[in-house]
Order: structure tokens, then sequence, then C-alpha cells
């Protein structure tokens, strides 16, 4: 199944270039026509069976009429106070002054409202995945494996992972993967693998890249996507944070795309659905 890139609007250079796109209607209706109806705030800690680490994520959430849109942040970015200040306020408001996690998730609500993910599963530009119902633990394997699935490397390949969850370092060494692990969080995998906080020594000896789109929301994003650009490096983004956002760049930097809109997967014990993209190959 071939899976690409038809939406027709300029590639951004940035996640800036692309804010600045939209409040200027590039992207669709000018923001300034749209309110934010709720901001919220979610803070929450996982730890899987079998495993010694405690995940500890917290999100701020944007509802823009019948879209979501979110981003993860660090503890104490963002206080629960924002719910109150943020909701109802025009979304070019959010778009230029908010916190950046809040521009992250009001970017990500106005482009999942212009064109949602099951709209393009259904145009056939995205690959709608269902992850079955069950455990946390069944649940985060299916999610990891289809997005280790996006990866199309030689047994072997370094593969920078920019973002470590545990069940997706198993998932790409068995696709036949090196993980090249990096978190700012975490100092080893649940195997003992050392895990470093400098990304810039995984993207330069990285043969693909696998990145959570929460470097959205803490600014890396954008130095990823140039170093991979740069050296012509296979670009997968994983994303409950910014997956609309994260889908901008698709054949602008972003090789393919593993996108979960909200409510995500771990806030549910039923099946839910995420969407596979991949940018089309210039023939």
């Amino acid at each position: 199944m071939s899976l690409t890139r038809s939406i027709s609007t300029p590639n951004p250079s940035s996640v800036d270039a692309l804010i600045k796109a939209v409040l200027a209607g590039e992207h669709g209706p000018l923001p300034s026509e749209s309110t934010a109806t709720s901001v919220f705030w979610c803070h929450h800690g996982t730890r899987l069976a079998g495993g010694d680490t405690t995940y500890l994520n917290q999100y701020v959430l944007v509802r823009l009429g019948d879209s979501f849109g979110g981003c993860a942040f660090e503890a104490g970015e963002i206080e629960p106070s924002i719910c109150r200040d943020a909701s109802g306020a025009p979304l070019d408001v959010l778009l230029r002054d908010a916190p950046r996690p809040l521009r992250i998730a009001a970017l990500d609500a106005y482009l999942s409202r212009v064109r949602p993910h099951r709209e393009a599963a259904g145009a056939g530009d995205a690959e709608a995945v269902v992850l079955p119902t069950g455990t946390p633990e069944v649940r985060a394997r299916a999610r990891d494996a289809a997005v280790a699935g996006l990866l199309e490397t030689d047994a072997g390949a370094a593969v920078g992972l920019i973002g470590v969850v545990n069940p997706l370092v198993a998932a790409i060494r068995e696709r036949g993967g090196r993980p090249l692990p990096c978190d700012f969080n975490l100092k080893a995998t649940q195997w003992g693998d050392p895990v470093t906080d400098d990304m810039h020594e995984v993207l330069d000896r990285a043969d693909a890249v696998v990145a959570t789109g929460m470097t959205l929301g803490n600014g890396s994003f954008d130095v990823i996507l140039e170093r991979c650009r740069s050296r012509g490096v296979p670009l997968i983004v994983y994303a409950q944070t910014g997956s609309a956002v994260a889908r901008a760049f698709l054949g602008a930097g972003v090789t393919a795309l593993s996108a979960e809109p909200f409510p995500y997967s771990q806030f549910s014990a039923e099946e839910t659905v995420l969407y596979r993209y991949r940018a089309a190959v210039a023939a």
C-alpha cells in the first residue's frame, strides 16, 4: 500500500515557519476566527509489567471544535492554572503568545481540524492501525511494533531513538536494527543499555532516526529535522504530541509518521486507532 503526502500547502522549513504560515491563513481559515473551547492539563505515571522504569508524563491539550491537539511537557513547565487562563482564548493569541507547549497543542488542534487523520486515512494518504483491546503491555507492544514497521533499514543499521520507551527499543531490535537510545530523563533501558542525553552524538552516528513528537514541545525538533535533512538520513516520528504538526513535515525532512491523536492509547483499554504515513518517494 503506497501512502503518500498529498497536502498541497508549502513545505515548512521549521516549526516557527509553520506557525507563521498558519497565522497567515496559508493552511486554512485564519486562526483569529477560531476559539480554543477548552484547555486542559493532564499528569499521569506508568510502569509496565516487568519493567523498573516509571514514565511520568504531563500533557497540555486544546479542544478546537471537533478536534483536539496535545503536547507533552517537562514537569513544572506549565501549571494547571493554564486551563483557566487559556480556555476560551482566540486561537491566534495562543499561537503567538502562549508557552511553547501550549502553542504546539494549539497548532496541533488547528491542523487536526483542517484535515483530521481519519479523513487522510479515508483518502488513502494514511493507514489506520487498530491497537487491540488489552492491558497496557499488550497495547504498548502493538503500538511500538507499528512504529518500528515504518523503518526501512538494513539488518544491523544503527537506529537513533530520540525519546526512549522500552517496547520500542525491543521492536527495533526485532526488526534487526541496533538502537542508539537518547533521552533526557533515562539513564539505561530495561535491558541495561546506556542511554545518552546527547542527541548530537546519536544524530551523527545513526543510519536512521526515530524521534518522539515531544521534540516539538522541547524545541529540539528543528535541530533533528535539519540534521537528518543534511545527512540524508530517514527520520521517522512517533507522535502523540503534535501528530498533525509533524505531518506537515512529511516530504520536508520527515520520512514517515506514526500519528496518534488524542485520546491516547494509554488512556483506554479498548480498541483505538493510530495513523501511519509515509512521504512520497521521488521518481
